[in-house]
């Protein structure tokens, strides 16, 4: 066999030997592989009926003043509470939506004048002016504006016991001193001069759900001085 003859039965090897392979690889590719594993769906976590929450008594008590001033509110789907029977370290501000029935809660503060020895309970209210206490009694939000605090929506009080919120000025705001770094420190959140203050952070996420024209309802049911 002479060198050209040689060269092209080469060639032809290396050239059929590329193409098995070539068909080798996209016939493998062709062949379904096992597919990873799904993971589990989350597991989901039941929610407590509003009948059975801490703050079920209070709530009622926000429907039943929802229905006293029915004329004030178009909005009856969502309704806040202010659950003072609670120390300001714990998340007793809460935005319940009537209709789904769930919640979400935040921490607010309460006004110094409601808790003079800053103990992080309120003790008294007050609807005096330079009290710088909280009132207890049913709201309606209102505009949302830009004032001292920053970002903040104004409340009218509805009710003979907190009927001078808009003259104190009382309105939900931010403040730094409401926050979990300041529980830490302190065992419990600052005080405000009346105003349902609360975490800056939270603040844009609170007054979403909320609105203008929806409730507000503060109170204490335990041993309070309304």
């Amino acid at each position: 066999m002479d060198r050209r003859s040689f060269t092209k039965l080469a060639l032809s090897g290396l050239a059929f030997s590329f193409l098995a392979d070539s068909a080798g690889r996209a016939a493998l590719t062709g062949v379904p592989q096992p597919s990873a594993p799904l993971p589990p769906p989350p597991t989901p976590h039941p929610v407590t009926p509003l009948a059975k929450q801490p703050y079920a008594n209070l709530l009622d008590r926000a429907k039943a003043a929802m229905d006293q001033h029915s004329h004030m509110f178009a909005l009856r789907d969502r309704v806040a509470l202010a659950d003072f029977d609670a120390p300001s370290r714990e998340l007793r501000f809460h935005i319940v939506d009537l209709v789904g029935g769930h919640s979400s809660s935040y921490l607010v503060a309460h006004g110094r004048g409601s808790d003079p020895a800053h103990s992080g309970w309120l003790q008294t209210f007050s609807n005096e002016p330079n009290s710088l206490a909280s009132s207890a009694g049913a709201y309606k939000t209102g505009e949302i504006y830009e004032g001292q605090h920053g970002r903040a929506m104004r409340l009218t009080g509805l009710d003979p016991q907190n009927n001078n919120a808009e003259m104190r000025a009382i309105v939900v705001h931010g403040a730094d001193y409401v926050s979990e770094d300041h529980i830490a420190t302190w065992g419990k959140i600052g005080r405000s001069e009346g105003c349902f203050a609360v975490a800056r952070h939270m603040l844009p996420q609170l007054l979403g759900l909320l609105g203008p024209g929806r409730m507000v309802y503060a109170n204490k049911l335990r041993s309070a001085e309304a």
